[in-house]
């Protein structure tokens, strides 16, 4: 097991919308007897409104604070011992003081999905406010590469059964 994990047992998922954060972390929490936490879940009950619904009333300037706040909240419990994985939205790696607190409680793991996959998963819903636009999509999936690639590991999702993934982190890890 890496070291940093028995000091602050924290994963932290990270990657582009889509890259299967939330199902891959449910799995690899569920395998570990770990506690699962999606963050973008954690804003919305938090703030009573959808993610979609915060951006187009507040902006992402205020989204993003609502996000350092969520997850320095659950980095909090981390550090006082509480074995968790945590999904991250897009985004929040992006933001140095977000990228700052995972990798100093824990271990952040990028799970690195092909934009077309990503737009495949994205292209039939409305509820992400940033997948609205194929061209900006694409335009943001580049933009957000060079962060996510400051992860301490990188799984390549190449497949959509989530095990796949769960594997990968756990041999990555070794956990397994």
């Amino acid at each position: 097991m890496i070291l940093k994990l028995k000091r602050t047992p924290g994963i932290y998922l990270v990657g582009f919308m889509a890259a299967g954060k939330t199902t891959i972390g449910r799995l690899l929490a569920e395998h570990l007897g770990w506690r699962f936490v999606d963050l973008d879940e954690d804003i919305e009950a938090q703030q009573k409104r959808t993610i979609a619904e915060i951006f187009d009333a507040r902006g992402e300037a205020e989204f993003r604070r609502i996000e350092n706040e969520a997850l320095t909240h659950r980095v909090r419990a981390v550090e006082r011992g509480t074995a968790m994985v945590v999904a991250l939205g897009g985004g929040a790696f992006a933001q140095d003081a977000n990228f700052q607190l995972v990798s100093d409680h824990g271990v952040a793991i990028w799970l690195d999905c092909p934009a077309e996959i990503a737009w495949r998963r994205v292209a039939e819903t409305s509820h992400r406010p940033l997948a609205r636009d194929r061209e900006k999509f694409q335009e943001l999936y580049a933009a957000r590469r060079d962060f996510y690639a400051r992860a301490d590991g990188r799984i390549e999702i190449i497949s959509d059964d989530p095990a796949v993934a769960v594997d990968a982190i756990l041999a990555l890890l070794k956990l397994s």
